[in-house]
């Protein structure tokens, strides 16, 4: 019964975590595909730098968000592929909360070979996907998280 319960557990944070970023990425759509793109649902990928327990809901809902992209099922694969490399290099190499941010800079950049098979040049489009995600994640998604740790309640509720 108690692995049962973990299970559940696990998986509703993960529909929950996944149900967030869903929302957060589609509330702001225009925002969220394209050239020109700051998924202020991003910053939802640092919390796996806290525990690894949220990247499993955040590689969902992100496939759940590429689900309604103007770029079709080559954002659900190409896309989701980007999130799941930066969800592995921050569980297995981030050190500090600014660096694990980078990582997923990195790793969504490479969205950009995506937009560059629709027509968009390539090194301006890596670019332009990092300039957002460095935005979303590096500058907005940092600032929140550590507001957030000063706060023990939330942070015990995460347990983070």
């Amino acid at each position: 019964m108690g692995k049962n319960k973990v299970n559940v557990k696990f998986l509703v944070i993960t529909a929950m975590v996944a149900s967030v970023y869903l929302v957060l990425t589609l509330a702001i759509a225009p925002l969220s595909f394209g050239l020109i793109q700051v998924r202020f649902s991003e910053m939802l990928m640092l919390l796996a730098f806290f525990d690894r327990k949220y990247a499993p809901g955040l590689i969902l809902g992100c496939f759940l968000a590429n689900c309604f992209s103007p770029f079709g099922i080559m954002d659900v694969v190409f896309g989701t592929g980007c999130t799941a490399a930066a969800m592995f290099c921050v569980v297995k190499f981030a050190k500090s909360l600014f660096g694990a941010s980078l990582w997923i800079v990195f790793c969504n950049a490479f969205i950009g070979i995506e937009l560059y098979l629709f027509g968009s040049p390539l090194w301006l489009s890596m670019a332009m996907v990092a300039l957002g995600e460095f935005l979303s994640v590096s500058i907005c998604g940092v600032v929140l998280m550590k507001m957030l740790m000063k706060n023990r309640v939330l942070m015990a509720k995460l347990k983070i």
